[in-house]
């Protein structure tokens, strides 16, 4: 198979979120989600994101779509489009899936995928995460990581724009 296939196989189109959950689940995998918009790819999202991983058998990425990025972050953003960002996270090994949704939170995305743990950053207040109602109520977990220290799209975006290295 050729590795663009594998990338395909990884991005999870709506109509295709239910079957590809109960599958996994029928095979009894521990699914990890976590989500965001994930713009200049760093190595504090790679860090992040392999820990996720490793919390259990399949790690599924909710990804902002180019809309929501701009209703969020302004209409500068993303950096990067839609397409582009999906396909270079589902090159990761340690990523199982990719899911792109529009809305300004993941919400209706996770109460479809229903995951055994939900992950942010540790920036973040468990009770205070997207879908924690969801998660918790499904006897699921909620876990914070902390991020790797000096890494972020705004550090980056602000190197690029003031010309420092």
């Amino acid at each position: 198979m050729h590795y663009s296939e594998i990338i395909d196989r990884k991005i999870i189109k709506d109509d295709q979120l239910d079957s590809f959950i109960f599958r996994n689940r029928f095979l009894g995998k521990k699914i990890v989600f976590t989500n965001g918009c994930f713009d200049l790819i760093h190595l504090g999202h790679v860090s992040y994101l392999a820990e996720a991983a490793a919390l259990g058998d399949l790690l599924i990425l909710g990804v902002n779509g180019d809309e929501s990025i701009k209703r969020l972050k302004g209409n500068s953003r993303p950096i990067q489009d839609e397409n582009s960002r999906v396909r270079i996270l589902a090159s990761f090994a340690f990523v199982g899936a990719v899911c792109v949704f529009n809305e300004d939170t993941p919400y209706n995305l996770i109460s479809r995928i229903l995951p055994d743990i939900l992950v942010k950053g540790s920036d973040y207040e468990p009770k205070d995460i997207v879908g924690y109602d969801i998660v918790t109520k499904n006897n699921g977990k909620v876990i914070t990581i902390d991020y790797l220290h000096g890494y972020s799209t705004s550090n980056i975006e602000e190197k690029i724009l003031s010309g420092k290295k």
